[in-house]
């Protein structure tokens, strides 16, 4: 794994000071944090808590190959990601990215774009339970 990315996997939710003091520096002029939450709802129906599910060894090749191609776009300094697996409460974080970046530009247009491509490609599947049931929202969701 590069020294400039760092990821862990956490059993249950998250929060943001793994990612911050893994990306801290003094060579950083900001530290943008992105927290995703668990919504209480999801198309019109109430949401109790999802479950997440991964393939850990591909996960972590993937968010690497992300984080080397933003980067290339975006020169940041460090990037880290935190991830859910297992149950994730209404309210609790389920994934924190944190990118350090000499200016703010280049650090706010990575973590967008950082987001949007963990989203789209890495195996991390989740599950909605409603009162009512539940159903596999999928990868990329």
């Amino acid at each position: 794994m590069s020294s400039l990315f760092k990821f862990k996997m956490s059993e249950g939710p998250v929060g943001d000071n793994w990612v911050k003091d893994t990306v801290h520096g003094n060579d950083a002029g900001c530290t943008v944090v992105f927290l995703g939450t668990v919504r209480d709802n999801s198309q019109g129906k109430n949401v109790v808590r999802l479950e997440y599910q991964a393939y850990p060894a591909m996960v972590e090749s993937e968010l690497t190959l992300i984080a080397d191609e933003v980067r290339q776009r975006h020169p940041f300094l460090r990037s880290a990601v935190e991830h859910s697996v297992g149950v994730v409460g209404v309210g609790e974080c389920s994934v924190a990215l944190a990118i350090a970046g000499a200016h703010r530009v280049e650090a706010i247009a990575a973590i967008e774009e950082f987001m949007n491509e963990l989203k789209a490609r890495v195996p991390i599947w989740k599950m909605e339970v409603y009162p009512d049931g539940s159903v596999w929202k999928g990868q990329g969701s």
